[in-house]
């Protein structure tokens, strides 16, 4: 299986009278089939929340959705299902998924009790995964309705464990080992920014299951997505020519199928950025700020792209795509050449980071400031057709213009449509 790399400039045409243009790169990649398809063999952990406050409905609901996914799993695939609350035991130890009827009873016996300590189910979850991690498509679904536990600072001395820091090294380990995280927070009590982190570090989603009844379906909307997946540890590489540099401040961000800022490392004279999976259905698009000194008239080339990534099928690591290069129109009679593409990842991109500056506002106690970011976030959404997130969006503000706070459930959210495009 190859990737299919390609890329589009905001505006492709350059005026060879400006000592300086700016300009949007937006890259697409996803994984090409090849000649022999089907989907790859999954090694997939789930790691559930059995804290007293799942008892009742929602883990019923949630033992109901892990009996269906079961049933979708091949008898190559691999299963592994961890339970967590003050503690985490291994309901089910990696293995490949011969028996899904046994598999299924020893769910059943699941009950809730307990607190909530995250980072105790997912490093067991980890564990699990690098049992089965050789050709396989390795992924874990973590779902909470809590928060984990912090420590407590007194001055210079800590007490206790700060269950949030523990998750987000363990998100890191499960990256550097090629796991990808997807989370889903139950409920409305969940703690967003946590459960956000530990996905965009892996490369996984963020899902939010407000209902009961709910559990089925995102259970489904992910299994459908990791079943799209034809390679892995993936990375882009991107090399500048000189006069060519990244914008100072977030110059790069994953904007399709979910928003993810992404930190920058560098080999030598590249940027890389890791991306995790690529799917065959679904393309990562990433968006980059550039900007670009004075150019001499003509086609003039200002980047190469390359793409870095593990073949399970033939157990190939650290691979390398053919190489692309980024070039623009340099013109003395200049005329913008908008590309429409773009636009709509840089609008997806900007309603993203308004929200973010809505919610920094809240923080700060600042709710009419919060309600007039929230409101430029909403115009951005019916600017790129999603009335969905413009809907939640605006509710938002109009509860802040009307004196009232946001609650739980609203500030989930807003922030689920900020990421990602619903449909």
């Amino acid at each position: 299986m190859k990737v299919k790399l390609n890329y589009l400039l905001n505006d492709a045409n350059v005026d060879a009278t400006q000592t300086s243009s700016q300009r949007q790169l937006s890259i697409s990649m996803s994984a090409q089939p090849g000649e022999i398809g089907g989907n790859l063999p999954l090694n997939l952990c789930l790691i559930l929340d059995r804290s007293g406050s799942m008892a009742g409905e929602p883990l019923r609901t949630v033992k109901e959705a892990v009996e269906r996914l079961l049933d979708q799993l091949r008898p190559d695939d691999r299963i592994s299902i961890v339970a967590f609350n003050s503690t985490a035991e291994v309901i089910v130890p990696n293995q490949y998924v011969e028996e899904p009827q046994r598999i299924k009873s020893q769910i059943r016996n699941l009950e809730a009790s307990g607190t909530t300590t995250i980072h105790k189910g997912l490093q067991q979850g980890i564990a699990e995964l690098t049992r089965g991690i050789n050709g396989t498509v390795s992924q874990a679904f973590l779902l909470t309705d809590g928060h984990g536990d912090s420590s407590l600072r007194i001055w210079k001395w800590e007490f206790g464990t700060d269950d949030n820091q523990l998750c987000l090294d363990l998100a890191q380990k499960a990256a550097n080992a090629q796991i990808t995280i997807n989370t889903l927070g139950f409920g409305n009590s969940w703690n967003q920014n946590l459960l956000e982190k530990i996905a965009d570090v892996s490369g996984g989603a963020l899902s939010h299951i407000e209902r009961p009844e709910q559990v089925v379906e995102q259970f489904s909307r992910l299994f459908r997505r990791i079943q799209s997946v034809g390679l892995t540890n993936a990375y882009l590489l991107l090399s500048l020519i000189p006069g060519v540099r990244l914008a100072e401040l977030k110059p790069i961000a994953q904007v399709a199928p979910d928003v993810i800022e992404l930190p920058i490392q560098q080999e030598g004279d590249r940027f890389i950025f890791r991306l995790g999976d690529l799917m065959k259905d679904i393309s990562r698009i990433v968006l980059a700020n550039l900007y670009i000194q004075q150019l001499p008239a003509g086609n003039c080339a200002i980047a190469q792209l390359q793409i870095r990534y593990d073949d399970p099928v033939t157990n190939q690591q650290n691979l390398l795509s053919s190489i692309q290069t980024v070039e623009v129109n340099v013109v003395t009679a200049y005329k913008p050449s908008i590309n429409q593409q773009v636009q709509q990842s840089t609008l997806a991109l900007a309603k993203y980071r308004q929200t973010q500056l809505a919610e920094a506002k809240i923080e700060q106690g600042d709710r009419a400031g919060a309600a007039t970011m929230l409101q430029t976030a909403a115009k951005t959404a019916l600017q790129m057709g999603d009335r969905n997130a413009a809907t939640v969006l605006q509710n938002s503000a109009t509860r802040l213009e009307s004196g009232q706070d946001l609650s739980d459930a609203d500030r989930k959210k807003t922030r689920i449509v900020s990421k990602t495009k619903l449909e």
